[in-house]
């Protein structure tokens, strides 16, 4: 457990790799990219210091993203994905700042990447994985659009991912990754990273594992913390 001294260290970390643009980079002397915002917004929401940022020039670091097709570039060098319109719709909810981009375009480019087997693609037309998916779900789940989303189809295409072992690969003919089946190192017998323990930990919480709090599987945040920001409770 981090006492106040670590937390304050902690937070000092993530606030030193802001960057003029308003947006934060990975590590020191990089460049800001959208990724690395949301990651810094989430940390900050944890400890409850949101307030520390300068919302109004994050907020619009990441409206100036958005292109003309709704879609949101990752940084200023233009690479489009799904991903980052999870990201940005995300961030800008946190900051409750989501009425500042073109929600409508935001969303519509979102279903422009549903493919016939119900599930999403990074771009249009680009196949149907998991990790796409979580994002555009996620996404019209923060926007109220999940009524867009074939339920019945999506869910189907999703078992289909569960193969012999028990773990749950990302697309057709891929290995299991814990990212997607809860584990805590990638694949048995593959070292622990931060990382696959992040999405371990949270695959147990949604399958209600005895001793961990709750996550809101649209924020990928604890509840408590997401009904402290969004809800107000």
């Amino acid at each position: 457990m981090m006492v106040g001294g670590d937390i304050c260290n902690k937070l000092w970390v993530v606030l030193g790799l802001r960057k003029l643009s308003g947006g934060f980079s990975g590590n020191i002397g990089h460049d800001p990219h959208i990724m690395y915002t949301l990651s810094a917004i989430q940390v900050l929401a944890l400890f409850d210091k949101i307030d520390v940022l300068d919302i109004d020039k994050i907020s619009n670091y990441i409206v100036g993203l958005q292109n003309e097709d709704g879609s949101f570039s990752g940084d200023m060098w233009g690479e489009v994905d799904t991903r980052f319109s999870y990201i940005a719709i995300s961030s800008l909810a946190l900051l409750r700042q989501l009425d500042k981009i073109d929600m409508e375009k935001a969303v519509q480019y979102i279903l422009s990447c549903k493919n016939v087997d119900g599930g999403f693609g990074c771009t249009p037309g680009a196949e149907s994985h998991a990790g796409q998916i979580f994002c555009c779900v996620g996404a019209l789940a923060i926007t109220g659009s999940l009524h867009h989303v074939d339920k019945d189809l999506l869910g189907w295409w999703l078992c289909e991912r569960q193969v012999k072992s028990g773990g749950l690969n990302g697309r057709p003919e891929k290995l299991p990754d814990d990212r997607e089946n809860g584990g805590i190192s990638d694949r048995p017998e593959d070292a622990v990273d931060v990382f696959h323990t992040y999405f371990g930990v949270a695959g147990l919480s949604l399958l209600e594992y005895p001793g961990l709090i709750p996550i809101d599987p649209a924020y990928a945040l604890p509840v408590n913390v997401v009904n402290r920001i969004i809800f107000k409770k």
